[in-house]
C-alpha cells in the first residue's frame, strides 16, 4: 500500500504578463531537457506558456533535491501516467525501488501546479491534480447559468448541491470543488479528457465518492484553495481564487477527504512560487 508516501505540491502563479525573451528561455529549456513534451513554438500564446511552465516544474523539483538532469529520466505508462526514475548508481537496490517519483501536472488560467509523491512505481503513479478558478466564464454570465452549463458533467445529486437558493458564492465554490475533484481523480487513473464526468459522483456532505455507482475505495482526496495577486496590462492588480484538489490512491479500506481551510495547513506540503522565481533559476535547471 501507498500509506507512507507523502504528497507534495508545487504551485506557480503566473502573476504578471510574460516577455517574449522569457518565453524563449522557457521554450528552449523544455525543448532540451523535457524532450517528451514536444510543444510547438507559440510565443504569443499564453496557453503555450502555461504548458511550458508545467513541464518545468519537475525540473525545478529535482533541482531542489540536488539531482542533476543527467541522473534521472522521465517514464510514462501506456495510459499516460508519468513517473521519474533516478539513476540506480550508488543506490542500494531496495532504496532504488522506493525512489520512483510519480507526478501529475495541471493548470487553469493564472495557476500552474504539480503534485508528486515518492515510493514504488506501482504505488506512485495513481496521482492527480485538479485546478479550477472560482469565477464564471465568460465574465458577466450569471452563476446559475454557469453552473447549469456543467450539468452534463454532474449527477442529479451533485446538482442539488448547486441550488441557486444557496447563493452565488456558495454555488460557485461547490461547483469548483466538484469539478476539481473529478479532474484530479480522472487524471489519477489515467483516463482521457473524453471520459464521461457524470460517471463519477462526489457527495460532499457525506464525504464519499462513487464511480459507475460503486464506492471509490482506497483514495485520499485533499481539497484546498489558492489566492493569487495577478498584475495585468496597465499595472492593474487582480485578486484570483482557485479551488484545488489532489487525488491519490493509498489502497486503504475507505476513501478519505482532507479539507485544508487556512494557509498554515498548506505550509507543510504546498509550495507557492511565481514567474520571477522560476525564470531566475532557468540556468540551474539545465545542470
Amino acid at each position: 500500500m501507498a500509506m507512507d508516501c507523502p504528497l507534495l505540491v508545487w504551485m506557480l502563479s503566473l502573476n504578471r504578463d510574460v516577455l517574449t525573451e522569457e518565453y524563449d528561455k522557457c521554450f528552449h529549456l523544455v525543448q532540451d531537457c523535457v524532450p517528451h513534451a514536444r510543444l510547438p513554438y507559440q510565443p504569443t500564446s499564453i496557453d503555450s506558456f502555461r504548458q511550458l511552465i508545467c513541464h518545468m516544474l519537475p525540473l525545478l523539483m529535482m533541482r531542489h533535491r540536488r539531482i542533476s538532469r543527467a541522473k534521472w529520466k522521465d517514464c510514462v505508462t501506456s495510459n499516460g501516467k508519468h513517473w521519474i526514475e533516478q539513476s540506480p548508481d550508488d543506490m542500494p537496490p531496495e532504496k532504488f525501488l522506493q525512489s520512483m517519483i510519480g507526478y501529475h501536472l495541471a493548470y487553469d488560467n493564472s495557476l500552474c501546479g504539480m503534485v508528486m509523491t515518492q515510493g514504488r512505481q506501482r504505488q506512485v503513479i495513481n496521482i492527480g491534480l485538479g485546478i479550477k478558478q472560482i469565477s464564471v466564464e465568460p465574465k458577466g454570465v450569471s452563476v446559475a447559468a454557469y453552473a447549469e452549463s456543467f450539468a452534463h458533467k454532474l449527477t442529479p445529486l451533485e446538482m442539488t448541491f448547486l441550488n441557486p437558493e444557496f447563493g452565488d458564492e456558495v454555488v460557485l465554490r461547490r461547483l469548483s470543488i466538484l469539478l476539481s475533484l473529478k479532474a484530479a481523480y480522472i487524471k489519477a487513473v489515467g483516463q482521457s479528457t473524453a471520459f464521461d464526468w457524470s460517471r463519477l459522483e462526489f457527495n460532499i456532505p457525506s464525504e464519499s465518492a462513487r464511480g459507475d455507482d460503486h464506492p471509490l475505495q482506497g483514495w485520499e482526496f485533499r481539497v484546498f484553495k489558492a489566492q493569487l495577486g495577478v498584475q495585468r496590462m496597465g499595472g492593474v492588480m487582480l485578486e484570483e481564487s482557485y479551488q484545488c484538489a489532489c487525488a491519490f490512491f493509498r489502497g486503504t479500506k475507505e476513501s478519505k477527504f482532507i479539507w485544508h481551510d487556512n494557509a498554515k495547513d498548506l505550509e507543510a506540503w504546498v509550495q507557492f512560487i511565481n514567474i520571477d522565481q522560476m525564470v531566475k533559476v532557468i540556468p540551474k535547471l539545465r545542470a
